[in-house]
């Protein structure tokens, strides 16, 4: 991974954006900031609905500003007063559905964007982007006759083509099939990496947000509800709505003993991490991640299968408990039970994460 500058490259702070009707205005973001430095990839990660787009189309330049600012490489795009315009902000993206020119060869969609250098520059830069991509032996053809990865490729490398300050990717990704998402979404990296171009992704697939982002946000309801890296937000969400929507897991219901310092649950004690805002016989729920619960058939705890699916290396099992409590576990696919049959578990839980009970 290349280092980047700890200076903001973009800076969006405190950003309302909505849209206005004949009556009223309808607020959509509510008052998101975020930096990211030079060099590096953010991510803009939640469900359908949240405003994940709606911020990308306001720093692009789509949509205009209630209120706060948005600036990059120092220089203000938006603000309450005034927006940039979008060909004025040396800002490229890369759309959901590619946008390729059908009638255009390849080598002229990725060159698209230098029609003001020589046709001796322009072809230098058109090849030496096709090697970045990976299409150098491609560049003849018409878009109809790559695959969707490769058409993807293409499309990177045509907004790369100008240079720009940023590059912003929309849910770049969902058009292809699920398991070339995450392998394509690591060359994405590889590449804007080597060239050092910083980048936001939106995308509702935390997989894609994984592979490829140094920061991401979280976002629900017009607003990133944390913003970290991948570890800290499936390890250390610092929400509920985050400790449920990242990752696989479940809440189990546990009693503070402020004493020991530890959290009291079904399956036995855990250490407490969090002792400032849970007093003691707090009553709280604890979440508890499918690598937390292990398979271990030595163990006298044991939970009935009642939910399985297989995933290749591994089978996902969702076990209950004799109170009825629901977990999940991730354990190796050569251990195939049956539904309704009984196996020994036991916890595992390095990182221990509890909330106030939710009733």
């Amino acid at each position: 991974m290349s280092s980047v500058s700890q200076t903001p490259h973009l800076h969006v702070e405190t950003i309302r954006v909505g849209y206005r009707t004949s009556r009223e205005m309808h607020e959509i973001v509510h008052g998101l900031s975020f930096s990211l430095a030079r060099g590096e990839i953010g991510c803009l990660l939640g469900q359908s609905g949240c405003g994940k787009t709606t911020v990308l189309r306001a720093i692009a330049g789509f949509e205009g500003l209630i209120d706060g600012r948005i600036t990059l490489g120092g220089r203000e795009l938006s603000n309450a007063q005034k927006t940039a315009a979008p060909e004025t902000r040396q800002i490229g993206v890369v759309f959901q559905d590619y946008a390729l020119f059908p009638h255009l060869s390849i080598a002229d969609n990725v060159g698209f964007g230098l029609r003001k250098l020589s046709t001796t520059d322009r072809n230098k830069q058109v090849d030496k982007l096709l090697q970045l991509v990976g299409l150098s032996a491609h560049g003849k053809k018409f878009p109809h006759e790559l695959s969707g990865g490769q058409q993807q490729r293409v499309a990177l490398a045509r907004a790369l083509a100008p240079q720009p300050d940023l590059l912003l990717l929309d849910e770049p990704f969902s058009n292809l099939d699920v398991d070339l998402r995450e392998r394509l979404a690591t060359e994405v990296r590889d590449i804007l990496k080597e060239v050092g171009t910083t980048a936001i992704l939106v995308t509702h697939d935390q997989h894609e947000a994984f592979a490829i982002a140094d920061r991401i946000g979280v976002m629900h309801d017009g607003m990133i509800v944390q913003w970290d890296d991948a570890y800290n937000l499936y390890h250390r969400p610092t929400t509920r709505f985050v400790a449920d929507f990242i990752g696989l897991g479940v809440f189990a219901p546990g009693i503070v003993d402020a004493d020991s310092n530890q959290v009291r649950i079904e399956l036995g004690n855990l250490p407490l991490t969090q002792p400032d805002f849970l007093p003691g016989n707090a009553r709280v729920d604890v979440l508890l991640r499918a690598d937390d619960v292990i398979h271990d058939d030595a163990s006298t705890m044991s939970a009935k299968v009642i939910r399985k699916a297989f995933r290749g290396a591994e089978f996902l099992y969702t076990l209950r408990l004799a109170s009825g409590q629901q977990l999940l576990a991730l354990v190796p696919s050569h251990h195939d039970h049956a539904i309704g049959e009984y196996i020994g578990i036991r916890l595992d839980a390095a990182h221990v994460v509890s909330f106030p009970r939710a009733d």
